[in-house]
């Protein structure tokens, strides 16, 4: 017996189940893509930021008070404005534990930025000065359909020299 449509025919219904289907599908999929690029770059944020505080604890702990040359180990050296290289190091390796391509940083210039005050009486690595350090980075998606620049993520710490 038909029904007032006429089309209660089980076969006449699968155009119906496949169009929904892949609609939910697709939107299914472009979720999963979101959450999975916007952990990406959390995981990145925060690796970025870890790195710079990583390097500012160096920095404050490594002033004014340590050897400038001569140490027998290079990380007992002190850290200040003209030797900073330290602090670089220490950024770039905490950085390299995290899902971060450090060939970045060594190979491009401005990347970390170690900021000393300016020379002078005390000198700019001595207690109680300031040190400040930015890490730059240039996320770049995992997906090109969410951005097709890359994004430059930046994370700024810093920290009063204490040693």
């Amino acid at each position: 017996m038909k029904g007032a449509a006429g089309n209660n025919e089980p076969g006449r219904r699968c155009g119906q189940t496949l169009v929904e289907f892949s609609i939910v599908a697709f939107l299914t999929v472009m979720m999963l893509l979101f959450v999975l690029e916007m952990s990406r770059a959390m995981l990145v944020v925060t690796t970025v930021a870890q790195a710079a505080r990583a390097g500012v604890r160096y920095a404050i702990v490594h002033g004014s008070t340590r050897p400038a040359t001569g140490c027998a180990i290079a990380a007992d050296c002190a850290s200040g404005p003209g030797n900073f290289t330290q602090v670089v190091t220490v950024v770039t390796n905490f950085a390299g534990v995290g899902p971060l391509n450090t060939n970045l940083f060594l190979t491009t210039p401005g990347k970390i930025a170690v900021t000393y005050p300016d020379s002078g009486t005390p000198p700019g690595n001595a207690p109680g000065q300031h040190v400040k350090i930015t890490v730059m980075y240039p996320y770049d998606p995992l997906t090109s359909y969410f951005s097709k620049n890359s994004l430059s993520l930046n994370s700024t710490a810093q920290g009063i020299i204490v040693y």
